[in-house]
């Protein structure tokens, strides 16, 4: 009896080991109605090398599952993944097909298809575990939902290692997998609302591509009807009934080989032939960098330019003038690199960000005010200081550089539809326009060196040159101000006390070094540094963003909100703005704040947006970008009933708002009323 007994509890341990194997096993895979789903993965994987995995959909013949955009019926699959030892990216999602289904269209895979999961293990993980947690649905005519979970672990060795088979088929998928835009053949010259038709127009080499809408709730997955150009192709889409107003489209192009993913293309955007557009975008440029140079925001360094260029001999002058620009050159092919290689990696950024920065910020503050104090003669600093104005050999390609960075965040006219432009053009044309930008910017005083009859115009070196040094002084100390203020505005109260408190210390490290006779000096540099360092880690002790409030009837900047108030017939003034563009304050001073302009706005029921770009906004970025800019000041106008904005100019006068109402209904019913 007892070895009976034995014998049905080992049947039973084995029993339940042998369920519990199966659990284990069946939990790297998935199925439910025509759909199984197993792992694509290697055997072992390797430390800090990055993998990509995959779900491996198999599908019964004639049913399918779908891409991102399911299109007009149907749903995408979702993944809640768990990840442990590993950081996992987005799924990446094979290009599609479109699936008609009677008077519908879907997007999505016929037979197998894998979605698939860039990974990089840890470097110190042991090993990768995974827990995935799927939703899907499968089609013929009927759908069915599938659900499962699986897991997946694996050790992380010196090298991957993979079944060929699998490995094959990640690789296959791969290919599948749309590129980012910089390399695409195709680019996006024209995004416009016809009617109900959305029309996107391609310039490109090779055959009619395919065009997939990323937005499902915007775009119908239809077939567009399509119509060749010369170079360019027209695609026209069909608008999902009651869609609401979009700033921007995405799309997927695929030549049947390859697809490419043109993400956030903005409304408005219109296209030109290549070569002309190209070449009237860079005279724009170089037409809105020679008006740069009268931007207030520049002054403060067009004085130091001057200065540099009075204290320089008749023979060194064109070498300066070289010098001076490289300087800004370099500084705006730099800059626009950059932004072209966030724009690249997916950030949304524009021109200008480097202002949206407080450490940037509190950094130029020191910077002015160093050059300020030395220039009002408080103390000389072995004339390295005077380099950076632009007094010595090295100086001017640095004061080139300091010219470009203060001026940079300020646009003027013509300057706006250039810098829009290179957000979207492809890279080397977006170069041409930063460069032309920067040729503008330097040409007036290339010019002033390399004429002889300007340079004899200008005054003999003397005594006064002092007095005019300390006066220049003066532009200095209001360019602090200014840039405390910027500061304060990314900071809150916190950043006028930040800056201002390493003012002080500055000037009494300057003190400190010309009052102690044996080793000042050094003491002075010891405190300034010890200075700096407080102040830059009290910036990054400092705990969220200042909320943007609005400014009297100044609203601030809510989508939901603008979308509303024109659903009401309200007509929408959008003034997109930044504490550090000296011309958006103008602007409001002189315009936009004034009484009388304030009291046009009320009795026309304008709702009035403030849409404050101080510090990084995506949303306000995005908008911009949907309105081909990338920089401040923008006033878009949104009269009532209309579907797309009016665009002012960057300098305002009050006959430009008071026009915008000459012919409204409720300014004909005032002046009958009068």
């Amino acid at each position: 009896m007892v070895l009976l007994q034995k014998n049905i509890v080992k049947a039973i341990l084995a029993l339940v080991l042998l369920s519990a194997t199966t659990f284990l096993v069946a939990q790297e895979s998935a199925s439910g109605d025509h759909v199984r789903v197993r792992w694509l993965a290697p055997e072992t994987f390797a430390a800090g090398e990055p993998a990509t995995i995959g779900f491996y959909f198999e599908v019964d013949p004639e049913w399918h599952v779908y891409w991102r955009n399911a299109g007009d019926s149907g749903a995408a699959p979702r993944f809640d993944l768990s990840v442990t030892g590993a950081h996992a990216g987005d799924i990446l999602w094979p290009v599609p097909k479109r699936l008609p289904i009677e008077h519908l269209t879907n997007l999505g895979y016929e037979g197998n298809v894998a979605y698939l999961l860039p990974l990089t293990p840890e470097q110190d993980a042991g090993q990768v575990v995974l827990e995935a947690n799927l939703e899907w649905l499968v089609c013929k005519i009927d759908c069915i939902p599938g659900f499962g979970t699986m897991r997946l672990e694996r050790p992380v060795m010196a090298s991957q290692a993979w079944d060929a088979s699998d490995r094959d088929l990640v690789a296959g998928f791969l290919a599948r997998v749309p590129k980012r835009q910089a390399d695409s053949p195709w680019r996006a010259t024209a995004l416009l609302e016809e009617g109900e038709e959305v029309v996107l127009t391609l310039q490109g080499a090779g055959e009619t591509p395919e065009v997939f809408p990323l937005d499902g709730a915007l775009l119908t997955a239809a077939e567009p009807e399509v119509q060749r150009r010369d170079d360019s192709i027209v695609f026209r889409f069909q608008r999902v009934p009651g869609a609401a107003p979009a700033q921007s489209a995405g799309f997927v192009v695929s030549d049947g080989a390859q697809a490419w993913s043109l993400e956030q293309v903005p409304f408005g955007l219109r296209g030109e032939s290549p070569a002309q557009s190209l070449w009237l975008l860079v005279l724009a440029a170089f037409a809105g960098g020679v008006i740069l140079n009268l931007m207030p925001c520049v002054f403060p360094v067009l004085s130091i330019k001057v200065f540099g260029l009075i204290n320089s001999g008749a023979g060194h002058r064109m070498r300066e003038a070289l010098l001076y620009g490289a300087g800004v050159l370099a500084t705006f092919a730099a800059l626009g690199a950059l932004l072209l290689a966030l724009r690249a990696g997916g950030a949304a950024v524009g021109w200008g960000f480097q202002l949206q920065s407080a450490p940037v910020v509190l950094a130029l503050i020191a910077l002015f005010w160093l050059m300020a104090l030395s220039f009002s003669g408080l103390f000389e600093f072995g004339h390295r200081l005077m380099n950076l104005a632009g007094s010595s050999r090295g100086g001017s390609f640095a004061t080139g550089v300091l010219a470009v960075f203060v001026a940079a965040p300020c646009t003027g006219p013509f300057m706006g539809a250039a810098l829009g432009a290179a957000a979207v053009l492809p890279a080397l044309s977006a170069m041409a326009i930063f460069l032309a930008l920067g040729v503008g910017l330097a040409a007036p005083f290339l010019l002033l060196c390399a004429s002889p009859p300007l340079l004899r115009r200008l005054p003999q070196p003397g005594p006064w040159m002092d007095k005019l040094r300390q006066f220049l002084a003066f532009p200095l100390y209001l360019t602090v101000i200014w840039l405390l203020w910027v500061l304060g505005r990314l900071l809150g109260e916190d950043g006028w006390l930040i800056g201002s408190l390493l003012l002080v210390a500055l000037v009494f490290a300057i003190w400190l070094g010309g009052t102690i006779k044996r080793g000042g000096r050094a003491v002075g540099y010891l405190f300034s540094a010890i200075a700096l360092v407080m102040a830059f880690s009290a910036l990054q002790l400092r705990e969220g963003k200042v909320s943007v409030a609005g400014e009297g009837a100044w609203q601030p900047f809510e989508p939901a909100a603008i979308a509303a108030a024109r659903e009401e017939g309200r007509g929408v003034f959008i003034d997109y703005t930044a504490a550090w563009c000296i011309t958006c304050q103008v602007n409001k001073k002189l315009v936009l704040d004034l009484p009388e302009i304030q009291e046009i706005f009320q009795r026309n029921n304008v709702y009035l947006v403030r849409a404050d770009w101080t510090d990084h906004n995506p949303e306000i970025t995005r908008a911009l970008a949907a309105l081909g800019r990338n920089s401040v000041p923008v006033y878009a106008w949104y009269a009532p009933g209309t579907s797309r904005p009016e665009l002012l100019p960057q300098i305002l006068q009050e006959s430009m708002i008071t026009g915008l109402f000459e012919d409204s209904p409720s300014q004909s019913k005032e002046d009958d009323t009068q």
